[in-house]
C-alpha cells in the first residue's frame, strides 16, 4: 500500500508499520532517503533505514500517527504528525515513546508519494 496523496502518509505508514512487515514499511521510502532513528542520529539509504527500523518493529507494538499539517509545493510536500508507540515490549518492560514528526515526501513518477526525509523526533 502506497500513498496517493501526501496527506495519506501518516495513515499509510501506520498501516504498514502495524503489519510488522519491514518490506511494506521500506516501500514508503525513496532509495536515498534520510531518517532520524533517534535524536542526534541521521541515517541515509535503504540499508541503513532498514537496520534502524528493525529495532522499532522488534518491539511488536502498534504505532498510532495523527496527521497535523501538510504543505504541498508541486512534487514535494512537508508533512507534520504526532506519533505514539506504547505498551509492553517483548522483554516485558514498558515502552512509552512518541513525538512530533517533520517529513519531506516526494511524488514519484507513478504518482505515489514516498519519504525523502523522515524525522520522527522533530523539535517542531
Amino acid at each position: 500500500m502506497l500513498a496517493n496523496r501526501p496527506e495519506d502518509m501518516p495513515a499509510t505508514f501506520q498501516t504498514a508499520f502495524n503489519t510488522g512487515d519491514l518490506d511494506q514499511v521500506m516501500a514508503l521510502y525513496e532509495a536515498d532517503a534520510v531518517l532520524v532513528p533517534q535524536p542526534g542520529q541521521v541515517v541515509r539509504g535503504t540499508d541503513a533505514i532498514r537496520q534502524a527500523l528493525l529495532g522499532f518493529l522488534a518491539l511488536k507494538l502498534p504505532i498510532h500517527l495523527e496527521g497535523k499539517r501538510v504543505l504541498v509545493n508541486g512534487d514535494m510536500a512537508l508533512v507534520s504528525s504526532t506519533w505514539k508507540l506504547a505498551g509492553t515490549g517483548p522483554d516485558g518492560s514498558p515502552v512509552d515513546m512518541g513525538g512530533n514528526t517533520t517529513e519531506v515526501v516526494r511524488r514519484q513518477p507513478d504518482g505515489t508519494w514516498r519519504y525523502a526525509i523522515d524525522d520522527p523526533f522533530s523539535l517542531l
